[in-house]
């Protein structure tokens, strides 16, 4: 089985690709529209330079080769939402080309190319059946990346598509707490020929579409029936794919070189851009400098950069084990708590771990102060809070002996007391905390 993606991202603009319409959602339709993104006659597009920008460090994220030169062409397609019946794409030299990137750091798949383009305008059905367009959609840009077949299963795609969603949230600042997804068309072959399924929504959903269009090319084989190289959409309610046409093939859209806008020459630019360090590029190398659980690198970049930032600091400043009992402990664990109380400044967090390091405060009372500092609960009540779950888990290994046994031969046992933990106080301590905690109490009874 082959599965290649055709993944849309919505590039985060103020204004549109080639006029200055706002990209900002609208409550009504049809207001952030203009003769450019309409296309009325005599109108001509301007290239957007950030689109540009966003564009190129798109294309060294997947370590693509960045041309030289890139040009834009019309795409000729007649559908409702299009309303100059062409799109603004790129066709011969896109922005990057033959990339790679590594899934979890080991698998590489292959990037055919990322290209910009326009997004069409949106249809809306309506109860009786009448289908509306709004064009607010129209004209905002999108980068479209292309992988090769390399994907095996549909659980590998989600895989993929999650890694790619995070390292692009963090390219493009793209906040967490902001809702923003990633479009794919899913191109899968289970025999000899492909079949693509258009514009699925979310990656739960990309993976569904994939594993029912796998099931359906099953049995279509297993029956001795012809598999149809045709697009297809999915039904989520139904968890069905559903056919739309035949596939075109690219010499049916008619591409053409867009008149009205130049060839653009980007060495220059694309040399002056340095892009940050990705999630999955720091998981890999913080997991490898610091002799890190892998599982451990991946929790704390993927809670917050910010988190992994400051073990580096803790690290380097207090040594590694300090980093890896604080940090990955209770500073991991009430993270979220101290986000949510709008808490930057770490500065508290790192004098405590010094004055232990130091000797100067105990194990106990270090980790009191940090849950009071983060979650803004008293030193007392977060004493008892401790003191609570030390209760608790002391009582457990007690009836449980056979964890403390096999504690020493692998400190994962320590995990068996976060289900037990969960179910007496209803998820009160973060599964962090409890492991934390536990594995202390265990080497206290070696």
């Amino acid at each position: 089985m082959k599965i290649g993606l055709e993944c849309h991202v919505q590039l985060p603009t103020r204004s549109k690709m080639f006029c200055s319409c706002p990209t900002a959602d609208c409550e009504f339709p049809n207001t952030y529209v203009c003769p450019t993104c309409l296309g009325m006659p005599g109108s001509r597009p301007v290239l957007n330079k950030q689109v540009l920008i966003y564009g190129i460090m798109i294309a060294k994220m997947l370590n693509c080769e960045v041309n030289d030169t890139t040009w834009f062409a019309r795409k000729t397609y007649f559908y409702p939402d299009m309303s100059k019946s062409v799109q603004i794409t790129q066709y011969d030299n896109p922005i990057g080309e033959r990339g790679v990137y590594y899934l979890d750091g080991k698998k590489p798949i292959r990037i055919t190319r990322i290209h910009i383009e326009e997004d069409p305008g949106s249809t809306k059905r309506t109860a009786d059946l009448t289908s509306l367009v709004d064009y607010n959609r129209s004209g905002i840009p999108l980068a479209e990346i292309v992988t090769e077949p390399d994907i095996a299963t549909p659980a590998e795609a989600r895989e993929f598509l999650t890694q790619m969603v995070r390292d692009l949230r963090h390219l493009l600042d793209i906040p967490d707490d902001l809702e923003w997804e990633v479009k794919c068309d899913c191109n899968i072959s289970v025999g000899t020929e492909r079949v693509e399924i258009k514009n699925v929504s979310g990656l739960k959903n990309a993976e569904k579409a994939l594993h029912s269009e796998m099931v359906r090319q099953i049995a279509m084989i297993k029956a001795k029936k012809k598999i149809v190289r045709e697009t297809r959409r999915y039904d989520p309610d139904r968890d069905v794919t559903i056919s739309m046409r035949v596939k075109e093939f690219e010499d049916q859209y008619g591409y053409i070189d867009e008149p009205d806008l130049g060839i653009y020459h980007i060495k220059d630019l694309a040399d002056s851009i340095r892009i940050s360090e990705s999630p999955q590029n720091m998981i890999l190398r913080i997991t490898s400098q610091y002799k890190l659980d892998p599982k451990m690198a991946k929790q704390l970049v993927n809670t917050s950069i910010d988190l992994a930032i400051l073990f580096e600091d803790i690290a380097k400043e207090f040594g590694t084990p300090n980093a890896i009992k604080w940090v990955g402990g209770p500073i991991s664990a009430n993270w979220r708590a101290m986000e949510s109380r709008g808490v930057t400044d770490l500065g508290k967090l790192k004098e405590l771990i010094g004055e232990f390091s130091e000797g100067k405060i105990t194990d106990t009372q270090c980790t009191i102060g940090i849950k009071s500092y983060m979650t803004g609960q008293d030193a007392t009540a977060a004493q008892e809070d401790s003191a609570g779950l030390e209760t608790l888990i002391n009582k457990f290994l007690d009836e449980n002996p056979k964890i403390v046994t096999d504690y020493q031969k692998n400190d994962k046992a320590a995990n068996q007391v976060i289900g037990f933990v969960m179910r007496q106080t209803g998820g009160k301590y973060s599964s962090a905390e409890v492991v934390e905690t536990a594995k202390k109490l265990i080497e206290a009874r070696f």
